[in-house]
């Protein structure tokens, strides 16, 4: 029989799964394999399982996927939205908990795992979620949202739904009184941590679970990132706006905010076009997404998610933009 990759690196384990690992796929070719392989060193006083959902994959993701005996499931990529894959995941799996980590992350180290769960000892815990940080290939915007977001310190329960499923974990037995919403644009993960808030439970930070996550967009897929998640926000707190008035604050102080400290740490000629890029991208994205004033579109759907068709040019072919 073939070995099973993810078996546990400690011994006089339960034979009951505690932990299902669910990961959201689409075109992942070039990070899944670091990934599994992060996943296959963790060293836990637990079982776990690998779930993968893949939602029409056309690169060699699934081939890479099927090497590693994780369970696999498809769904077609017109039914894709976050919530809907990270159900189907659920639904397929057999852990107490089910953590989350997205197909271009990775594991910081072989305890990420054990540190992610470790705080559900505490019965008022609903989510957890960890640290992320990226890489010397990351937008240097992307890592000072990293560090504001995902600070090296201050572990502890939360009462702000804020969490991120590209790492994080819940309880399967509040999932099956609460799915997670499958029309949302994103945020699925904060709409879910504030309805359990409301029924009286925790969002939980843990700075020891840390993963690396790497992001390889261009400004248009920066700014349909930002738009959906605004998208979504307003569908969460009708009551929020964003005015064009606050693109430009927000867009000026932290484009300033992130100069300033690119000289401080001596690679500002290096970022010069890349901070007011990445913040443009964002703050524009936002200010459009929360200023849609119809239903989303399948039209705009397609742009959210979904591959553009392939257009050959003579000889030079276009990139394929699967879903972000």
């Amino acid at each position: 029989m073939q070995p099973d990759i993810f078996t546990n690196r400690v011994r006089n384990l339960s034979n009951n799964i505690k932990v299902s690992i669910v990961i959201r796929a689409y075109n992942e070719e070039k990070h899944i394999q670091r990934l599994l392989d992060g996943i296959r060193i963790q060293r836990t006083t637990f079982r776990y399982e690998v779930i993968i959902v893949d939602s029409g994959s056309t690169d060699s993701t699934l081939t890479i996927a099927s090497r590693s005996n994780a369970k696999i499931i498809c769904i077609p990529s017109e039914k894709f939205s976050f919530g809907y894959s990270l159900n189907k995941g659920i639904e397929a799996s057999s852990g107490e908990y089910c953590a989350f980590i997205s197909a271009h992350c990775y594991p910081a180290d072989e305890y990420w795992l054990e540190n992610l769960i470790r705080p559900f000892d505490d019965e008022a815990v609903a989510v957890v979620y960890g640290k992320q940080r990226g890489n010397n290939d990351s937008r240097y915007s992307e890592q000072q949202i990293f560090v504001q977001w995902f600070p090296d310190e201050g572990s502890g329960k939360r009462n702000s739904p804020f969490c991120n499923n590209a790492n994080a974990a819940i309880r399967k037995s509040l999932w099956k009184r609460i799915k997670y919403s499958d029309v949302l644009t994103g945020l699925e993960d904060i709409d879910w941590a504030r309805n359990l808030i409301s029924l009286g439970y925790f969002v939980y930070y843990e700075s020891n679970a840390m993963i690396f996550h790497l992001h390889d967009e261009n400004f248009a897929k920066l700014f349909r990132r930002y738009e959906r998640e605004a998208i979504a926000m307003k569908a969460i707190y009708p009551q929020e706006v964003f005015t064009f008035l606050d693109f430009i604050k927000w867009f000026s102080l932290n484009t300033l905010s992130d100069f300033v400290h690119a000289v401080q740490n001596g690679l500002f000629l290096k970022n010069i076009i890349s901070i007011p890029e990445m913040r443009l991208s964002q703050f524009w994205g936002t200010y459009k997404g929360y200023n849609i004033r119809k239903p989303v579109s399948e039209e705009l759907r397609q742009k959210f998610y979904y591959p553009r068709k392939v257009r050959i040019f003579g000889s030079r072919k276009r990139q394929v933009e699967g879903p972000l």
